[in-house]
């Protein structure tokens, strides 16, 4: 029965649907600021275009050899090194120690990756609420469970009809925390 309660609990389970809302609703999120990235790109293209044709080909071509140059000798001189601290003994030991140091960094990895879905499932939830509207019952119901009754009643302007749904939330707020919650 142990597998069939984690096969149900595994189809039941919405955060990869809420996971997938989320991941929607971020993505139009970031669409919607392509066009100002468009206009942006547009209005310095002109000065771009202009400062490459400006630009001296022998002069690039100068730093480029010397970036190229110092690249060449920065790792000369580490193979170099390398080669010199070469030790069986010592190659085996940091063999260990950088496995080691890879599972470690891979659990955090980890961590952190659940960390991300759990966080994008939970934007998701809030959107799909949002979507169906039940953020603002939840706000609502929140409110009339929260709001302490007032010990006398206090009487409201003549100006202002008193809203109906109100004492029906309010009631039924009380019955729900006066009833045992089912925990099945």
């Amino acid at each position: 029965m142990a597998i069939a309660d984690d096969l149900k609990k595994t189809l039941t389970d919405p955060t990869p649907l809420y996971f997938a809302a989320g991941t929607a609703d971020l993505a139009v999120q970031q669409a919607k600021k392509v066009p100002g990235l468009i206009e942006q790109l547009r209005a310095e293209a002109p000065a771009r275009i202009e400062a490459v044709k400006n630009t001296d080909p022998k002069a690039v071509q100068e730093k480029a050899k010397g970036k190229a140059k110092e690249a060449q000798e920065a790792v000369t001189a580490t193979v170099a090194e390398v080669l010199g601290a070469i030790d069986a003994k010592k190659i085996g030991e940091t063999a260990q120690d950088l496995a080691l140091r890879g599972v470690g960094v891979a659990a955090e990895y980890a961590v952190k990756a659940k960390e991300a879905y759990d966080k994008v499932a939970e934007h998701g939830e809030q959107t799909v609420r949002a979507w169906r509207g039940e953020v603002s019952e939840e706000i609502v119901d929140i409110a009339v469970v929260v709001e302490p009754e007032a010990a006398e009643p206090v009487a409201e302007p003549a100006a202002e009809p008193a809203p109906k749904k109100a004492p029906a939330r309010k009631a039924a707020a009380k019955k729900a925390a006066a009833e045992p919650a089912d925990e099945s």
